[in-house]
Protein backbone atom coordinates (compact mmCIF):
# COMPACT_ATOMS: atom_id res chain seq x y z
CA UNK A 1 0.00 0.00 0.00
CA UNK A 2 0.94 3.27 -1.01
CA UNK A 3 -0.04 6.17 1.69
CA UNK A 4 0.09 10.12 0.89
CA UNK A 5 -0.30 12.68 3.43
CA UNK A 6 -0.75 16.22 3.42
CA UNK A 7 2.59 17.07 5.72
CA UNK A 8 2.82 20.92 4.92
CA UNK A 9 1.70 21.75 8.45
CA UNK A 10 5.36 20.47 9.57
CA UNK A 11 7.93 23.45 10.37
CA UNK A 12 5.19 26.32 9.43
CA UNK A 13 4.32 26.76 13.42
CA UNK A 14 1.10 25.68 13.14
CA UNK A 15 1.06 24.06 16.65
CA UNK A 16 -1.59 21.37 17.24
CA UNK A 17 -1.92 20.67 13.21
CA UNK A 18 2.06 20.57 12.92
CA UNK A 19 2.26 18.44 16.59
CA UNK A 20 -0.22 16.15 15.24
CA UNK A 21 1.34 15.25 11.43
CA UNK A 22 4.22 15.21 12.60
CA UNK A 23 3.79 12.72 15.63
CA UNK A 24 1.46 10.58 12.77
CA UNK A 25 4.77 10.14 10.68
CA UNK A 26 6.90 9.34 13.23
CA UNK A 27 4.45 6.45 14.86
CA UNK A 28 4.19 5.18 11.26
CA UNK A 29 8.11 4.51 10.47
CA UNK A 30 7.55 2.63 14.10
CA UNK A 31 4.57 0.78 13.75
CA UNK A 32 4.29 -0.28 10.08
CA UNK A 33 7.52 -1.93 7.63
CA UNK A 34 5.26 -2.50 5.13
CA UNK A 35 3.63 0.24 3.19
CA UNK A 36 5.11 3.12 1.60
CA UNK A 37 4.25 7.02 2.63
CA UNK A 38 4.92 10.00 0.78
CA UNK A 39 4.37 13.35 2.67
CA UNK A 40 4.13 16.50 1.19
CA UNK A 41 5.88 19.30 2.63
CA UNK A 42 6.59 23.27 2.39
CA UNK A 43 9.93 23.80 3.22
CA UNK A 44 13.31 21.64 2.97
CA UNK A 45 13.70 21.97 6.94
CA UNK A 46 10.26 19.98 7.02
CA UNK A 47 11.68 17.05 4.64
CA UNK A 48 14.41 17.08 6.75
CA UNK A 49 11.92 16.18 9.80
CA UNK A 50 10.21 13.51 8.14
CA UNK A 51 10.88 9.71 8.96
CA UNK A 52 13.89 7.99 6.73
CA UNK A 53 12.71 5.64 4.37
CA UNK A 54 9.68 8.20 3.59
CA UNK A 55 9.35 10.07 0.08
CA UNK A 56 8.46 13.53 0.09
CA UNK A 57 7.07 15.96 -1.76
CA UNK A 58 7.54 19.86 -2.11
CA UNK A 59 4.08 22.25 -2.05
CA UNK A 60 3.99 25.57 -2.15
CA UNK A 61 2.94 27.21 1.17
CA UNK A 62 0.25 29.24 -0.37
CA UNK A 63 -2.62 26.83 0.15
CA UNK A 64 -4.04 28.20 -2.89
CA UNK A 65 -1.35 26.90 -4.82
CA UNK A 66 -0.65 23.68 -2.96
CA UNK A 67 -4.65 23.03 -2.98
CA UNK A 68 -5.29 23.73 -6.35
CA UNK A 69 -2.16 22.73 -8.46
CA UNK A 70 0.45 20.84 -5.97
CA UNK A 71 -0.90 18.44 -4.67
CA UNK A 72 -3.35 17.64 -7.60
CA UNK A 73 -0.13 17.15 -9.57
CA UNK A 74 1.68 15.14 -7.12
CA UNK A 75 -1.02 12.93 -6.77
CA UNK A 76 -1.41 11.87 -10.30
CA UNK A 77 2.63 11.45 -10.49
CA UNK A 78 2.39 9.47 -6.95
CA UNK A 79 -0.84 6.68 -7.66
CA UNK A 80 -1.09 6.38 -3.71
CA UNK A 81 -3.99 4.15 -2.15
CA UNK A 82 -5.20 7.43 -0.48
CA UNK A 83 -4.31 11.15 0.35
CA UNK A 84 -4.81 11.72 4.21
CA UNK A 85 -5.41 15.45 5.05
CA UNK A 86 -6.75 18.18 7.64
CA UNK A 87 -9.68 19.57 7.30
CA UNK A 88 -9.32 20.25 3.89
CA UNK A 89 -8.52 18.32 0.60
CA UNK A 90 -7.06 19.08 -2.91
CA UNK A 91 -9.81 20.83 -5.19
CA UNK A 92 -9.42 17.90 -7.68
CA UNK A 93 -8.24 14.78 -5.81
CA UNK A 94 -7.17 11.41 -7.88
CA UNK A 95 -7.38 9.41 -4.42
CA UNK A 96 -9.90 8.48 -1.72
CA UNK A 97 -9.48 11.04 0.57
CA UNK A 98 -9.34 10.36 4.77
CA UNK A 99 -10.03 13.61 6.82
CA UNK A 100 -8.93 14.81 10.30
CA UNK A 101 -11.41 17.05 11.65
CA UNK A 102 -10.57 17.74 14.83
CA UNK A 103 -13.36 19.99 15.57
CA UNK A 104 -16.03 22.46 14.03
CA UNK A 105 -15.73 25.14 16.52
CA UNK A 106 -15.80 27.50 13.20
CA UNK A 107 -19.05 26.11 12.83
CA UNK A 108 -20.15 26.48 16.64
CA UNK A 109 -18.29 29.36 17.45
CA UNK A 110 -17.52 31.64 14.39
CA UNK A 111 -16.52 34.73 16.61
CA UNK A 112 -13.17 32.62 17.44
CA UNK A 113 -11.47 33.15 13.88
CA UNK A 114 -11.34 36.05 11.48
CA UNK A 115 -14.59 36.30 9.43
CA UNK A 116 -12.31 35.44 5.98
CA UNK A 117 -11.13 32.25 8.15
CA UNK A 118 -14.26 31.23 9.15
CA UNK A 119 -16.15 31.62 6.33
CA UNK A 120 -13.19 29.95 4.25
CA UNK A 121 -13.33 26.51 6.64
CA UNK A 122 -17.22 26.67 6.31
CA UNK A 123 -16.66 26.22 2.47
CA UNK A 124 -13.83 24.30 1.73
CA UNK A 125 -14.40 21.73 4.87
CA UNK A 126 -17.85 20.77 4.21
CA UNK A 127 -16.86 20.36 0.72
CA UNK A 128 -13.96 17.79 1.94
CA UNK A 129 -16.11 15.91 4.51
CA UNK A 130 -18.99 15.25 1.83
CA UNK A 131 -16.28 13.72 -0.68
CA UNK A 132 -14.18 11.85 2.02
CA UNK A 133 -14.16 7.91 2.10
CA UNK A 134 -13.27 8.17 5.96
CA UNK A 135 -13.47 11.30 8.61
CA UNK A 136 -11.25 10.74 11.82
CA UNK A 137 -11.58 12.89 14.79
CA UNK A 138 -9.57 13.04 17.34
CA UNK A 139 -12.51 13.14 20.76
CA UNK A 140 -16.16 11.88 21.78
CA UNK A 141 -16.45 15.15 22.38
CA UNK A 142 -15.85 16.62 18.22
CA UNK A 143 -17.48 13.04 16.71
CA UNK A 144 -20.74 14.01 18.30
CA UNK A 145 -20.35 17.44 17.07
CA UNK A 146 -18.87 16.91 13.61
CA UNK A 147 -21.99 14.02 12.96
CA UNK A 148 -24.41 17.08 14.72
CA UNK A 149 -23.04 19.52 11.79
CA UNK A 150 -22.93 17.42 8.82
CA UNK A 151 -25.74 15.08 9.14
CA UNK A 152 -23.90 12.06 9.70
CA UNK A 153 -23.76 8.57 11.57
CA UNK A 154 -21.36 9.27 14.43
CA UNK A 155 -20.27 5.26 13.64
CA UNK A 156 -19.14 6.98 10.27
CA UNK A 157 -16.21 9.08 12.20
CA UNK A 158 -13.64 7.49 13.62
CA UNK A 159 -11.95 8.06 17.15
CA UNK A 160 -8.46 8.28 16.95
CA UNK A 161 -7.31 10.44 19.97
CA UNK A 162 -4.12 12.61 20.16
CA UNK A 163 -1.17 11.87 22.52
CA UNK A 164 1.97 13.69 24.33
CA UNK A 165 4.90 13.01 22.47
CA UNK A 166 7.67 10.95 24.53
CA UNK A 167 9.77 13.31 25.20
CA UNK A 168 7.09 15.17 26.92
CA UNK A 169 8.49 13.70 30.87
CA UNK A 170 8.80 14.68 34.35
CA UNK A 171 12.35 16.08 34.91
CA UNK A 172 13.78 17.18 37.85
CA UNK A 173 11.95 20.52 39.01
CA UNK A 174 14.69 22.83 40.06
CA UNK A 175 17.38 22.22 37.47
CA UNK A 176 14.15 23.19 34.95
CA UNK A 177 13.43 26.21 36.90
CA UNK A 178 17.30 27.05 36.67
CA UNK A 179 16.76 26.82 32.92
CA UNK A 180 13.97 29.01 32.64
CA UNK A 181 15.16 31.56 34.63
CA UNK A 182 18.79 31.26 32.35
CA UNK A 183 16.70 30.75 29.19
CA UNK A 184 13.67 33.65 29.72
CA UNK A 185 13.92 35.57 32.66
CA UNK A 186 11.54 33.70 34.68
CA UNK A 187 11.41 33.31 38.35
CA UNK A 188 9.66 30.57 40.08
CA UNK A 189 6.86 29.63 41.06
CA UNK A 190 5.22 30.28 38.25
CA UNK A 191 1.74 30.02 36.82
CA UNK A 192 2.22 28.04 32.74
CA UNK A 193 -0.53 28.63 30.02
CA UNK A 194 0.69 27.03 26.54
CA UNK A 195 -1.77 28.41 23.21
CA UNK A 196 -1.73 30.97 20.45
CA UNK A 197 -3.09 34.53 21.97
CA UNK A 198 -6.33 33.96 20.36
CA UNK A 199 -9.89 34.33 21.67
CA UNK A 200 -10.74 30.86 22.01
CA UNK A 201 -7.97 30.31 24.00
CA UNK A 202 -9.25 32.80 27.11
CA UNK A 203 -5.97 34.08 28.00
CA UNK A 204 -7.69 37.18 29.05
CA UNK A 205 -9.96 35.53 31.51
CA UNK A 206 -7.04 33.80 33.07
CA UNK A 207 -5.29 37.25 33.40
CA UNK A 208 -8.39 38.45 35.09
CA UNK A 209 -8.41 35.07 37.31
CA UNK A 210 -4.17 35.54 37.83
CA UNK A 211 -5.03 39.70 38.89
CA UNK A 212 -7.74 38.19 41.37
CA UNK A 213 -5.62 35.69 42.72
CA UNK A 214 -2.66 38.30 43.50
CA UNK A 215 -5.33 40.78 45.01
CA UNK A 216 -6.46 37.96 47.18
CA UNK A 217 -3.05 36.36 48.42
CA UNK A 218 -0.63 39.32 47.61
CA UNK A 219 1.96 37.50 49.75
CA UNK A 220 1.85 34.76 47.09
CA UNK A 221 5.13 34.91 44.71
CA UNK A 222 3.58 34.08 41.75
CA UNK A 223 3.82 35.01 38.08
CA UNK A 224 1.97 33.45 35.06
CA UNK A 225 3.53 32.72 32.22
CA UNK A 226 1.68 32.96 28.78
CA UNK A 227 3.92 30.19 26.10
CA UNK A 228 2.66 31.10 22.85
CA UNK A 229 2.91 32.82 19.53
CA UNK A 230 0.36 36.24 18.90
CA UNK A 231 -2.62 35.02 17.13
CA UNK A 232 -5.18 37.45 15.65
CA UNK A 233 -6.20 38.24 19.29
CA UNK A 234 -2.85 38.90 20.54
CA UNK A 235 -2.60 42.91 20.73
CA UNK A 236 -5.92 42.45 23.41
CA UNK A 237 -4.56 40.01 24.96
CA UNK A 238 -1.02 41.84 25.69
CA UNK A 239 -3.07 44.88 26.48
CA UNK A 240 -5.56 43.18 29.31
CA UNK A 241 -1.84 42.23 30.82
CA UNK A 242 -1.06 45.63 30.94
CA UNK A 243 -4.03 46.89 32.45
CA UNK A 244 -4.77 44.32 34.97
CA UNK A 245 -2.54 45.70 37.67
CA UNK A 246 0.06 42.81 37.61
CA UNK A 247 1.54 43.12 34.52
CA UNK A 248 4.71 42.88 35.72
CA UNK A 249 4.21 39.48 36.83
CA UNK A 250 2.74 38.37 33.27
CA UNK A 251 5.35 37.28 30.71
CA UNK A 252 4.81 36.38 27.37
CA UNK A 253 7.71 34.08 25.79
CA UNK A 254 6.26 34.11 21.87
CA UNK A 255 6.31 30.48 20.27
CA UNK A 256 8.44 28.00 21.81
CA UNK A 257 9.99 24.80 20.36
CA UNK A 258 9.46 21.58 21.76
CA UNK A 259 12.34 21.68 23.68
CA UNK A 260 11.71 24.83 25.29
CA UNK A 261 8.18 23.68 26.30
CA UNK A 262 9.33 20.20 28.30
CA UNK A 263 11.19 22.43 30.13
CA UNK A 264 8.28 25.37 30.81
CA UNK A 265 5.81 22.36 31.42
CA UNK A 266 8.42 21.10 34.37
CA UNK A 267 9.34 24.31 36.04
CA UNK A 268 5.90 25.67 36.66
CA UNK A 269 3.70 25.03 39.65
CA UNK A 270 0.53 23.82 37.62
CA UNK A 271 -0.40 23.96 34.44
CA UNK A 272 -4.03 26.21 33.60
CA UNK A 273 -5.72 25.88 30.21
CA UNK A 274 -9.05 28.20 30.26
CA UNK A 275 -10.08 27.44 26.77
CA UNK A 276 -13.61 27.94 26.10
CA UNK A 277 -13.38 25.17 22.74
CA UNK A 278 -11.34 22.39 22.18
CA UNK A 279 -11.64 19.55 19.99
CA UNK A 280 -9.22 17.81 22.40
CA UNK A 281 -6.59 19.96 24.33
CA UNK A 282 -3.21 18.51 23.66
CA UNK A 283 -1.35 20.77 26.31
CA UNK A 284 -3.74 19.25 29.03
CA UNK A 285 -1.96 15.96 28.40
CA UNK A 286 1.53 17.21 27.89
CA UNK A 287 1.44 18.94 30.94
CA UNK A 288 0.04 15.83 32.84
CA UNK A 289 3.06 13.59 30.70
CA UNK A 290 5.25 15.98 32.61
CA UNK A 291 3.99 14.92 36.35
CA UNK A 292 2.51 18.83 36.48
CA UNK A 293 -0.92 19.53 38.44
CA UNK A 294 -3.36 20.85 35.66
CA UNK A 295 -6.34 22.90 36.39
CA UNK A 296 -8.50 23.11 33.29
CA UNK A 297 -12.14 24.01 31.34
CA UNK A 298 -15.04 21.93 32.18
CA UNK A 299 -16.84 21.86 28.64
CA UNK A 300 -15.78 20.83 25.36
CA UNK A 301 -13.23 18.18 24.64
CA UNK A 302 -11.41 19.32 27.67
CA UNK A 303 -12.86 17.59 30.59
CA UNK A 304 -13.37 14.43 28.92
CA UNK A 305 -9.26 14.34 28.34
CA UNK A 306 -8.80 15.40 31.61
CA UNK A 307 -10.84 12.75 33.23
CA UNK A 308 -10.95 13.50 36.81
CA UNK A 309 -6.76 13.86 36.76
CA UNK A 310 -7.41 18.07 36.83
CA UNK A 311 -9.20 20.51 38.99
CA UNK A 312 -12.14 21.58 36.30
CA UNK A 313 -13.60 24.84 36.18
CA UNK A 314 -16.45 26.91 34.06
CA UNK A 315 -13.75 29.05 31.65
CA UNK A 316 -16.64 31.67 31.86
CA UNK A 317 -16.44 32.40 35.72
CA UNK A 318 -13.35 34.29 36.58
CA UNK A 319 -14.35 32.96 40.35
CA UNK A 320 -14.00 29.65 39.60
CA UNK A 321 -10.61 29.61 37.42
CA UNK A 322 -9.52 31.87 40.67
CA UNK A 323 -10.10 29.54 43.31
CA UNK A 324 -9.13 26.66 41.50
CA UNK A 325 -5.92 28.61 40.83
CA UNK A 326 -5.54 29.46 44.82
CA UNK A 327 -6.31 25.71 45.94
CA UNK A 328 -3.56 24.58 43.01
CA UNK A 329 -1.17 27.25 45.30
CA UNK A 330 -2.02 27.01 48.70
CA UNK A 331 -1.90 23.42 49.24
CA UNK A 332 0.75 21.27 48.08
CA UNK A 333 -0.52 17.86 49.00
CA UNK A 334 -3.29 18.74 46.69
CA UNK A 335 -0.39 19.20 43.78
CA UNK A 336 1.02 16.33 44.49
CA UNK A 337 -1.99 14.53 44.10
CA UNK A 338 -2.77 15.77 40.96
CA UNK A 339 0.29 15.57 39.41
CA UNK A 340 0.30 11.78 40.34
CA UNK A 341 -3.48 11.26 38.96
CA UNK A 342 -1.80 13.23 35.57
CA UNK A 343 0.78 11.34 34.99
CA UNK A 344 -1.69 8.29 35.14
CA UNK A 345 -4.22 9.83 33.09
CA UNK A 346 -1.26 10.54 30.12
CA UNK A 347 -0.45 7.23 30.11
CA UNK A 348 -3.80 6.47 28.67
CA UNK A 349 -2.89 8.37 25.24
CA UNK A 350 0.49 7.14 22.99
CA UNK A 351 0.99 8.07 19.27
CA UNK A 352 2.15 4.59 18.95
CA UNK A 353 -1.82 3.22 19.43
CA UNK A 354 -2.92 6.37 17.80
CA UNK A 355 -1.22 5.49 14.35
CA UNK A 356 -1.97 2.19 14.44
CA UNK A 357 -6.11 3.14 14.65
CA UNK A 358 -4.89 5.34 11.99
CA UNK A 359 -3.88 2.98 9.52
CA UNK A 360 -6.73 0.82 10.19
CA UNK A 361 -8.86 3.47 8.49
CA UNK A 362 -6.40 3.83 6.14
CA UNK A 363 -6.67 -0.14 4.95
CA UNK A 364 -10.47 -0.06 5.60
CA UNK A 365 -10.33 2.57 2.70
CA UNK A 366 -8.60 1.32 0.42
CA UNK A 367 -9.92 -2.37 0.67
CA UNK A 368 -13.69 -0.45 0.18
CA UNK A 369 -11.87 0.62 -2.64
CA UNK A 370 -11.02 -1.95 -4.22
CA UNK A 371 -7.99 -0.40 -5.47
CA UNK A 372 -5.51 -3.31 -6.44
CA UNK A 373 -2.11 -2.10 -6.05
CA UNK A 374 -0.57 -1.35 -9.66
CA UNK A 375 3.00 -1.96 -10.74
CA UNK A 376 4.56 1.45 -9.57
CA UNK A 377 8.01 2.40 -9.86
CA UNK A 378 9.43 2.57 -6.54
CA UNK A 379 9.66 6.07 -4.87
CA UNK A 380 12.49 7.90 -3.88
CA UNK A 381 12.73 9.75 -0.40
Amino acid sequence: MRFSVDAHAIGCHLTGNEVYVRSLLEAFAAVDDNSEFVAYVSTPEAARAVPRGFATRTVSRNPFARLGRDLPRQLRRDRPDLIHVQYTAPVACPAPIVVSVHDVSFLEHPGYFPAARAFQLRLTVARTVARAARIITVSEFSRRAIARAYGLDEEDIAVVPNAAASQFRPLPHRAASAWVWRRFGITPPFVLNVGDLQVRKNQTGLIRAFAEMVLAYPQLPHHLVLAGKDGWHGDATRRSALASGVGDRIHFTGFVSDEELLELYNACEFFVFPSFYEGFGLPVIEAMACGRPVACSDGSAVSEVADGAALLFDPHSTTQMTRAMLDLALDSELRARMGRLGLQRSAHFSWRRSAEKTLEVYHQVARAAGRPVPVRAPLCA
